[in-house]
């Protein structure tokens, strides 16, 4: 049988590079992984942003008497669509997590330590469908909500870490920057994610609930906001640190141009909050503001994973075949 890399149409080597796997089409797919669980948390954010969370008011059918959207006379056909398509858009990402799961199983030499990493996808995608049941059964709760996203994001870090072990080895870390600045980085990360549990709070305090009939946070929303801003103003500081460190330190290339990436994504992302705060948080900049602070997160796990590289894994010694220890 002809390997995938060798067949001539490329859409054939790409449903057939999960089954005969090399390095690159491994780190292809985890790639593929890291797109895949971004993209469901901007559709999910389109159900939200155009009322359509409880499009489908039944959970795992869409309404109580089918699978897939069906004319009903108390509900609209465009938010069943808008919900159901955010349904689909689970299926492809557990084909891709599938599809890193078989490649891992078959790629030669074996990697342990890269089919560990791929069993987070589909049992992930498994428990994110679940939780997203319990969604739409608490009428879009606002800590359900928060925890759907939450969710997504975790899986991303996973997906990101799947990417960046399959293009390096499995022997030790090997540091790349001072010490100081690798922990810079390391707080770095958990600055961004409370960034992100800022964030949700913001949301399910203010509009875009998803439906009329979701419930709210009881918060003050001026407050939360204001919070929120507080903390992007720690990260950004924190990413500022860290490119100025990497740059006056003569840190490798790949590590100074990730630190300037992310600084100039939460820059970027900045300009969307505060359009979106002073137009009265119109609905389609909440999309793009989900979409930045994804790519945030993802940016952010860039930065800190080029502090450090793994190379390849040293193999132990052949024995000896007279059982005599062989000279060194």
């Amino acid at each position: 049988m002809k390997q995938s890399t060798a067949h001539p149409n490329r859409l054939v080597r790409l449903l057939l590079s999960p089954w005969h796997p090399t390095a690159e089409s491994f780190s292809g797919w985890a790639l593929a992984s890291v797109v895949a669980n971004a993209g469901i948390t901007v559709s999910g954010a389109a159900v939200r942003v155009t009322g359509s969370g409880l499009g489908c008011p039944t959970w795992p059918r869409c309404t109580p008497d089918s699978f897939v959207p069906v004319a009903h006379p108390e509900l609209s056909m465009a938010t069943m669509l808008v919900e159901f398509g955010n349904r689909l858009v689970t299926f492809l990402v557990l084909a891709v997590g599938f599809a890193c799961l078989v490649s891992a199983l078959r790629l030669r030499p074996a990697r342990r330590s890269l089919l560990l990493l791929t069993l987070f996808q589909p049992l992930g995608v498994v428990a994110q469908a679940l939780w997203g049941g319990l969604v739409v059964r608490t009428m879009l709760n606002p800590f359900t909500v928060s925890v759907h996203f939450l969710l997504s994001i975790g899986l991303v870090a996973a997906c990101w870490t799947l990417y960046r072990r399959s293009r390096e080895g499995d022997g030790p870390v090997r540091p790349l920057v001072h010490r100081d600045i690798r922990r810079l980085g390391h707080v770095l990360v958990p600055a961004v994610f409370a960034l992100l549990l800022a964030g949700v709070t913001a949301t399910g305090t203010g509009p875009h609930s998803g439906d009329e009939l979701a419930s709210r946070f009881d918060l003050d929303i001026e407050s939360v906001v204001r919070l929120h801003a507080d903390v992007a103003y720690l990260v950004v500081g924190l990413t500022f640190a860290l490119a100025f460190a990497l740059r006056v330190t003569g840190a490798p290339r790949e590590a100074r141009r990730a630190a300037l990436a992310l600084l100039g994504v939460e820059l970027l992302q900045g300009v969307i909050g505060y359009t979106q705060y002073f137009l009265a948080v119109p609905a389609f900049l909440v999309g793009v503001h989900v979409l930045g602070a994804t790519l945030v997160w993802i940016f952010a796990l860039r930065a800190v994973t080029a502090l450090r590289v793994r190379e390849a894994a040293e193999e132990a010694p052949a024995p000896s075949p007279t059982g005599v220890p062989a000279a060194v």
